[in-house]
């Protein structure tokens, strides 16, 4: 995930109008459903107790899941 849409902000006690203000910042927008992190060569317990303490960061709800492995024939 890449934030690449900015945003921008007007200073303080700014009188309406005269243009819009200037960047303030970059965001990423995520829409519902998206995977955020993938994790590879650690074990289950391990990855879902680092993903815990890294959804405590995050301004929203997250869910783990895991991959079916498929057995070749």
């Amino acid at each position: 995930i890449f934030p690449d849409l900015s945003y921008t902000k007007k200073p303080a006690e700014v009188r309406m109008g005269k243009g819009k203000g200037s960047p303030e910042g970059w965001c990423a927008p995520v829409k519902p459903g998206r995977m955020l992190f993938e994790m590879e060569g650690v074990s289950p317990a391990m990855a879902r107790e680092a993903l815990r303490l890294a959804a405590q960061k995050l301004p929203c709800s997250t869910r783990f899941c895991e991959r079916e492995s498929v057995h070749g024939s």
